[in-house]
């Protein structure tokens, strides 16, 4: 987002990126599959027809142990009806109410939705079957006052598979460990208007990451429900995996006003501009290169605009996974990158169960081990759309932006002529240099060739022809300053006063003569 910083950076105080909301999910592997199920009752010796009481027995037990915890501390424990409750403001209003600093805030309990077992008949068998389901059993929600990561909540499925959702809020952390630093700071909700040292902020997200984080979670299970050993006598370790992680780029501005009067033009122009290709790409997907998806995508593309009371917000979903844009407490404005399904994207690692093998791309899991890459991939997406926003402010009237560009210049002794942006290949050629995937990497007369020609040339006369041809558009973009060669590469980007140039040029080129004619 350098573009957009060296654009807007008078009127930006700082910029932070990391994790927003974090909910982990722990899961007891060999007890999430049926054949890993009937192993486990095949240990503990008991018969199908016995399972209902066995795990009713078991469930029993999680249950008192998890009420005990609450009883001990003397803190409350409260059944919700209806479950819509929101959970983490009943949890600040009690801690507040209470005078909790630390520890154990209380326990609410709800029956909800699960994935579990149940044993029934086999018409194909002959003989009962252990089946897994969707269901509903009852939940507890242990919130806690962490000393290190601040408000987290502990969610137990009190019934066999017990798998445990945690939760947390990394700017909620963050702001611990600004506390534990004596580092000033102004927070509105879950984000900060003002910090005395942005980049000693940085640093403290970026701590985040190196953490432990089978160990902090299993610290956080332990003191939600010790009796979680009584499942199995000789237990495997929880599994811990990311199930769905906001990884946050907030820029807050100086002055309310600033980012009021600016937020509108960039909604619009997400909203209006940035096409499926352009979400594809700010979300790692490669398009074809007509800039829509392959032949072979079996997905959505998907863009949704709100305006709520809090203020706007545009998401672009991509399948499970999504980007989203919205301005914050009057001064924030945050772009976000939410990682549901990161099956599509790659890591480089060795195989699992393979450490000594040597490393390769695979896919990238959800296992907590992956957080590092998954941030990585999250922050570059975040780039790519503020990077593609980085033009949409411009008070300067059409024929100020259009005067230089349309009339001839004087490049490296050579005249070259002025653009005309309303004539056809003129206006091609703008928009073919303005897409979305060329925002970070640019782009190599190959690129510009595959969209501007028809056909791809076989005979290598023809190829340097068309080769030729698009060499000489280059140059003439060149010459007008709207892109520049990227050192020691065969590449070109946008240069910042191109940019914004080019989507004056489009944009005007695009709207209609009743809407411009309002404007005027």
């Amino acid at each position: 987002m350098k573009t957009f910083i060296q654009r807007f950076g008078q009127n930006i105080l700082g910029v932070l990126h990391g994790f927003d909301r974090m909910r982990f999910r722990g899961t007891r592997r060999f007890l999430a599959n049926v054949a890993g199920m009937m192993n486990f009752l095949w240990r503990r010796q008991v018969l199908l027809k016995d399972f209902k009481a066995f795990a009713g027995q078991i469930t029993a037990e999680v249950r008192h142990a998890a009420e005990e915890v609450a009883a001990q501390q003397g803190r409350p424990v409260v059944y919700l009806h209806p479950s819509a409750l929101d959970k983490e403001a009943w949890a600040r209003d009690r801690a507040q109410r209470d005078g909790i600093q630390q520890g154990l805030i209380g326990v609410l309990k709800a029956v909800e939705c699960c994935w579990s077992y149940e044993v029934g008949p086999s018409r194909a068998k002959q003989k009962l079957e252990l089946r897994g389901k969707p269901s509903k059993c009852l939940h507890y929600y242990h919130y806690f006052l962490d000393p290190e990561v601040g408000l987290a909540y502990v969610r137990l499925q009190t019934w066999f598979p017990f798998t445990v959702p945690v939760g947390m809020n990394g700017r909620e952390w963050l702001a611990r460990q600004m506390d534990r630093s004596g580092l000033r700071y102004r927070r509105r909700d879950n984000c900060f208007a003002w910090i005395e040292d942005w980049a000693r902020a940085q640093q403290l997200l970026d701590a985040q990451l190196r953490t432990d984080w089978p160990g902090l979670l299993n610290r956080l299970l332990d003191q939600a429900n010790p009796a979680l050993g009584l499942v199995d006598p000789h237990p495997t370790p929880y599994y811990w995996s990311l199930d769905e992680g906001e990884w946050a780029s907030d820029l807050a501005f100086a002055s309310p006003a600033t980012l009021a009067d600016l937020a509108p033009r960039l909604f619009r122009h997400a909203w209006l501009h940035f096409g499926s290709g352009d979400v594809m790409r700010f979300l790692g997907r490669k398009p074809t290169t007509g800039g829509g998806p392959h032949w072979n995508f079996a997905g959505e593309v998907v863009s949704d605009l709100k305006r709520r009371a809090e203020g706007t917000r545009i998401k672009h979903r991509l399948n499970a996974n999504w980007i989203k844009m919205y301005d914050k407490q009057g001064s924030v404005l945050r772009v976000e990158t939410v990682i549901n399904n990161p099956r599509d994207m790659k890591v480089y690692r060795t195989k699992e169960g393979d450490d000594g093998g040597a490393p390769s791309w695979q896919r990238l899991r959800k296992g907590v081990a992956d957080i590092q890459r998954r941030a990585e991939i999250s922050q570059a997406a975040n780039e790519r759309y503020v990077e593609a926003l980085a033009s949409v402010d411009d008070r300067r009237s059409l024929a100020e932006v259009a005067e230089a560009v349309c009339e001839p210049v004087l490049w490296q002794g050579h005249r070259a002529r002025g653009l005309n942006p309303l004539a056809k290949d003129d206006a091609r050629l703008l928009a073919a240099v303005n897409r979305g995937e060329f925002a970070i990497n640019g782009f190599r007369n190959r690129d510009l060739r595959s969209l501007w020609f028809a056909t791809s040339a076989k005979a290598e006369a023809e190829r340097r022809r068309q080769s030729a041809a698009i060499t000489r558009k280059v140059r003439l973009l060149r010459a007008h300053g709207l892109i520049h060669k990227v050192p020691k590469t065969h590449r070109y980007q946008l240069s910042p006063h191109g940019r914004e140039i080019i989507n004056a040029l489009l944009a005007a080129r695009q709207a209609s003569t009743a809407k411009l004619t309002e404007a005027a």
